[in-house]
């Protein structure tokens, strides 16, 4: 059993988004969403990575899609949940890029405000700040 002194530090989360097309998911988000595009892995591309500021979204090629079997369902999974600074301000450029919006801006029941957009693939991400005190 580890005691404090020896816990380890969890550092950061990768979320793996899976997509029909890495260079299309690639394009996606870098328009829509301003991320940049990290690595494309194979010829085709079957694996890749975008991000922004210290987020990063693994992207994997799947054809068909896990979320396909059960699409209907599916409509309410996070493929991720994305803490932000300034959720309005991140809301305000989206709209401004095309970002496709599954939910628009709105105050949680959990005092958190936050959006959802959707990717071509499906996966939809979910972008929250805290509410101000």
């Amino acid at each position: 059993m580890n005691d404090d002194t020896t816990r380890a530090t969890l550092l950061a989360a990768h979320p793996q988004l899976f997509v029909a097309d890495i260079d299309a998911a690639c394009a996606f988000f870098e328009a829509r969403l301003g991320f940049t595009t990290v690595f494309r892995h194979g010829s085709p591309p079957f694996y890749g990575q975008v991000a922004r500021d210290g987020v990063r979204l693994n992207l994997r090629c799947a054809v068909p899609s896990p979320l396909d079997r059960g699409r209907a369902r599916a409509e309410a999974y996070l493929s991720a949940y994305v803490m932000v600074d300034d959720v309005r301000s991140l809301y305000g450029e989206c709209l401004a890029r095309g970002a496709p919006m599954h939910q628009p801006l709105r105050r949680a029941p959990w005092n958190m405000d936050e959006f959802v957009v959707q990717d071509p693939s499906g996966n939809l991400i979910l972008f929250a700040s805290d509410v101000p005190a």
